[in-house]
């Protein structure tokens, strides 16, 4: 299936909602602290929905860059999935799609996942908790964003 949601990826064209955050630690001098930029775009996977069955499937492309002043790994991913109903499923594990990048200063890392809600409208929101080269932990949130099918929201 993952496969195919990725193939079907490659042939669809996507509207980018890029999200930036600054992560500031409190022992950190701000100059030195870890940056990580987040972008995110999302698209309908209709071939694998079932509207009449309340399956609705979304890929979602994060785009992770370090503009920062140090390398950054990423250990850890928390995610918040809340559908139209306002159910609402929490996903927590190492890494994203089974890897744990690691960041150095100027790089970027993409990788596109899926989520299937019961609504034809959901909302996604989140973390990613990362380590320095340094070893100083820090969080990097990802801001809620929209998943959608077409002509649903304006």
């Amino acid at each position: 299936m993952f496969s195919r949601l990725l193939l079907r990826l490659r042939q669809l064209s996507v509207v980018p909602n890029d999200l930036s955050y600054r992560v500031v630690r409190k022992h950190m001098n701000p100059k030195e602290s870890p940056r990580i930029d987040i972008a995110v775009e999302t698209q309908y996977i209709e071939d694998q929905s079932e509207p009449a069955s309340d399956r609705y499937v979304f890929a979602y492309t994060i785009t992770i860059r370090n503009p920062g002043d140090t390398g950054a790994k990423l250990l850890n991913r928390h995610w918040v999935i809340t559908d139209a109903n306002n159910k609402v499923e929490e996903v927590r594990g190492e890494g994203v799609v089974g890897e744990q990048p690691h960041l150095q200063p100027g790089q970027k890392y993409q990788y596109t996942s899926g989520a299937v809600l019961d609504t034809p409208v959901g909302t996604m929101q989140g973390e990613y908790e990362f380590v320095t080269n340094d070893g100083d932990s820090f969080l990097a949130p990802i801001q809620r964003f929209t998943l959608s099918i077409p002509r649903v929201l304006h």
